[in-house]
């Protein structure tokens, strides 16, 4: 019986079709203008698949399209060009997770540079009509700064583990605050979700995006930085 309860709680949470949608928020000491059209972020959801903007999470894989084609073409025009790339800089960039790593981090991990996350029991909150639970990413600065995030989320929507905002967490956040390495703080939170409305075909990246292998992206991104490095010293920066 036991098993059998698991496995449907399994399913219903694998077969949410729908679209969560967020309001972001500067809610940091120093306040900052977030544009209308920059402050809502959406994430398609079908069964086990997620998909927000560029980026789609099916499972463990996370791929996101990412194009500096127009950055590569307004350097070149000031006169700095990639050293040996030639593309048009549009790459589908493809990282594939397991679910022993995504349980790893459930480990106590204080060490400097690391983090982990704490699943807190009994704590929990009502956000657009399901009850949201409690976690805690606790990260480590490279000087051992304890640097806290909470997340509220539910298991019931999307793949066992979410893993489109930055973190690996057992659900869909519905609430959580993000710091920037300038010291802003952003937060997301959940205003409707939608059922229904998805289907196979909206669950798709763009076209056009060349698959990159690891060497590939390396190289490119070597290039591209030695690039914007030269680019920044030009224009006195």
């Amino acid at each position: 019986m036991a098993a059998m309860l698991l496995m449907v709680g399994a399913n219903a949470q694998n077969k949410f079709r729908g679209i969560v949608q967020y309001k972001i928020e500067s809610t940091g000491q120093v306040a900052v203008n977030i544009p209308e059209e920059q402050s809502q972020v959406e994430v398609k959801v079908f069964e086990s698949k997620l998909l927000s903007g560029t980026t789609m999470q099916d499972g463990f894989k996370v791929m996101q399209a990412m194009d500096f084609s127009q950055l590569i073409a307004y350097m070149a025009s000031q006169g700095v060009e990639l050293e040996t790339y030639q593309g048009d800089g549009k790459f589908l960039v493809t990282n594939t997770f397991t679910k022993t790593w995504a349980d790893s981090l459930l480990l106590e991990d204080k060490d400097p540079g690391h983090f982990y996350i704490e699943y807190v029991e009994g704590e929990t909150k009502e956000i657009c009509g399901y009850e949201a639970k409690k976690c805690i990413m606790h990260q480590y600065t490279e000087e051992g700064e304890h640097k806290p995030i909470v997340f509220w989320y539910t298991p019931e929507l999307g793949p066992e583990y979410n893993m489109l905002f930055g973190v690996c967490i057992k659900g869909m956040p519905l609430l959580f605050s993000v710091a920037d390495a300038e010291g802003h703080e952003y937060t997301y939170t959940c205003t409707s979700i939608v059922k229904g409305k998805v289907k196979p075909v909206d669950m798709l990246l763009p076209a056009g995006y060349k698959e990159a292998t690891g060497e590939e992206w390396s190289l490119f991104e070597s290039e591209m930085n030695d690039a914007m490095e030269l680019f920044r010293a030009m224009m006195g920066e």
